[in-house]
């Protein structure tokens, strides 16, 4: 008597089964863990390594100016460790197996431009001094601080108006630069679009 074929369910089940194991094998013989296990793939690069992977220093922090150490063109660098028993190219392109101890790379990190003007103190002249217009003389506006000088700070408004202004970072040096604030201190960094900003497509399901 001839075996019967499995019913249409049992059929589409085993085909899924068997194409679900396809997938898997093509996905590890193809993937970054079965070239490496292949010996195909070339050695990551330090700076590629994942989040957990590594550890990053702190910056080193300017006393005078509250940036980090060798802050060039609104850019730091900070050592990396990656992790013990990490396999990776480190930053002079050599293959080193990581201890834990050993920098693989240094992370760039974003930093200010200052020019010697304290946030501190602008507040300060703007509360106590404003009305005389010290503020903007501070701040490198010579011709609205003897505007508030002559008229008295606008009748103070003009003084009230500057003092918030200052205090929430809105009116800063006239020469572009940042205001030197303590580098863990409140800092407001403000977010802005542009025609060279890039725009991720928004996918809706």
């Amino acid at each position: 008597m001839a075996a019967a074929w499995p019913s249409g369910p049992a059929v589409l089940e085993t085909a899924a089964v068997q194409l679900l194991g396809v997938l898997w094998f093509v996905s590890v013989t193809t993937g970054p863990w079965g070239a490496a296990a292949a010996g195909g793939e070339e050695t990551l690069k330090c700076e590629d390594l994942r989040v957990g992977q590594y550890i990053c220093k702190d910056p080193k922090i300017n006393d005078a100016t509250q940036e980090p150490v060798n802050c060039t063109n609104y850019t730091a660098h900070v050592p990396c460790f990656p992790a013990p028993n990490i396999t990776c190219k480190d930053f002079s392109g050599n293959e080193t197996h990581f201890t834990g101890h050993e920098v693989g790379f240094l992370k760039p990190i974003s930093c200010r431009n200052v020019n010697g003007y304290s946030y501190k103190v602008a507040v300060a002249l703007s509360l106590f001094l404003g009305w005389l217009g010290a503020d903007r003389f501070y701040l490198g506006y010579p011709a609205l601080g003897l505007l508030k000088f002559c008229t008295v700070g606008f009748c103070g408004i003009g003084s009230l108006i500057d003092f918030i202004l200052i205090s929430m970072q809105i009116v800063g040096p006239s020469d572009g630069s940042s205001y030197i604030i303590d580098y863990y201190g409140t800092r407001l960094t403000r977010l802005s679009i542009t025609n060279e900003t890039f725009r991720k497509t928004q996918l809706y399901p």
